[in-house]
């Protein structure tokens, strides 16, 4: 098991463990990391969650599957490595019986061999221990001290059956390998309320993108738009922990929920910047909203007060630094829970 505090491994990385539990943008129970070195991507705070606190950039999240626990010292794992160890036992084939043990598949682009097939410790579901040709997994075939496999440290990694694919034989030509990687999940044509269409262009905080994905994700619940940024500010190129949603240029891709997202307007419209809060412990949940100047929709009813009766409607509060109006108190489609419309 992992402990607060904890030293670990993280993609070779060194960090300490300063946050376990769930989390509010993906199901299951997650680590929050502080790397010794920057090599992260916040400070512990995601999506206006506050996690936990470390320097700028040296903030990181992972599962359980993805962490190995630090090493104690060059004697001590020269004798872990003599030591022979007994390994789980594993299935000879995934429950569907496309992926065999041994047999060669391709992980985010990367050859493996498979080298357990069966339930693990840290996650629910079926799991596949795979070994990498290059070292540029997470562990050794060892995790949080569970031997299911064994190979050279930094080889391993843990993954499911749906984020792999079989590996191109020799003799395909490389553009077949390509097209075997690169096939992308079936999208949406709208989203459920039919607000937005596949193709689209929205703003997303204040960037420019076309919709190029919409329907179900593996990282989080809920319906979820894959974006091409038109600016290279985004995080991937539609694939998402070895899912290919959709494809666009690398650093263009991001995903989205429709409250996130406002449709792009013509220059002269007059619009406000978009924003989301998440829900904290300690206060309820803000949205601002994009509303285009001289627009008339028709409004939803509000609450008078939040459930708890600390924030009333029209009353004047500081969201991120920002002073705004509560304008909207009570439900919405977009998540579940109590949110708070603002103007700022």
């Amino acid at each position: 098991s992992i402990s607060l505090g904890q030293q670990v491994m993280w993609n070779g990385k060194k960090a300490t463990v300063r946050y376990i539990g769930n989390v509010k943008f993906a199901a299951g129970e997650w680590a929050g990391l502080e790397l010794m070195d920057a090599g992260g991507v916040h400070e512990g705070n995601v999506m206006g969650v506050p996690y936990f606190e470390c320097p700028t950039g040296k903030g990181v999240f992972a599962q359980p599957a993805q962490l190995s626990k630090a090493a104690l010292g060059a004697v001590h794992a020269t004798a872990v490595a003599d030591e022979e160890i007994e390994t789980l036992p594993s299935k000879d084939k995934t429950t569907d019986g496309s992926i065999s043990l041994g047999q060669q598949v391709t992980w985010k682009g990367k050859t493996a061999n498979v080298r357990y097939i069966g339930n693990v410790k840290f996650s629910a579901g079926e799991w596949l221990g795979l070994e990498l040709k290059d070292a540029a997994g997470v562990h050794d075939g060892n995790v949080l001290g569970v031997p299911y496999f064994q190979c050279p440290s930094g080889k391993g990694v843990f993954a499911q059956p749906a984020q792999l694919s079989r590996a191109a034989s020799a003799a395909a030509t490389p553009a077949a390998a390509e097209d075997e990687v690169r096939a992308t999940l079936p999208s949406k044509e709208q989203t459920i309320d039919g607000s937005i269409s596949r193709g689209q262009q929205v703003i997303w905080k204040g960037n420019k993108g076309i919709v190029r994905y919409i329907g179900d994700v593996r990282f989080a619940a809920g319906e979820w738009l894959g974006l091409e940024l038109t600016d290279a500010r985004g995080v991937h190129d539609g694939n998402v922990m070895g899912i290919p949603y959709f494809e666009c240029p690398a650093a263009k891709g991001v995903f989205a929920q429709q409250a996130q997202l406002s449709k792009a307007r013509a220059p002269e419209a007059a619009t406000q910047v978009a924003a989301v809060l998440a829900r904290s412990a300690a206060a309820p949940t803000a949205v601002v909203s994009m509303v285009a100047e001289g627009e008339g929709p028709t409004m939803l009813p509000s609450k008078e007060k939040t459930a708890d009766g600390s924030i009333s409607l029209g009353q004047q509060v500081t969201w991120k630094g920002n002073k705004g109006i509560v304008r909207y108190i009570g439900d919405v489609r977009f998540a579940a829970g109590e949110w708070v419309g603002l103007e700022l």
